[in-house]
């Protein structure tokens, strides 16, 4: 059973990104995406990263909802 709290500081982590408030508060004001452009394919995903995303999306894993707010907030 996962036990991990999918929010951003979590989401962050399972990405192996910085993830205390002022990295993650950092990357999204650094990375902003075009309307056109789902999430799973921005371009500074790495593979692992980018599988992952587009996985939890495909199949409405825990993640999910967690990655919907960070693609609103890329989208802003």
């Amino acid at each position: 059973m996962d036990t991990v709290n999918p929010d951003f500081t979590s989401l962050f982590a399972q990405l192996g990104l910085e993830n205390d408030a002022a990295a993650i508060e950092q990357f999204i004001n650094t990375h902003s995406l075009p309307a056109h452009q789902r999430i799973a394919e921005a371009p500074f995903w790495n593979a692992a990263q980018r599988t992952f995303i587009e996985e939890a999306i495909t199949q409405d894993a825990q993640w999910a909802e967690t990655i919907g707010h960070l693609d609103t907030a890329l989208h802003q």
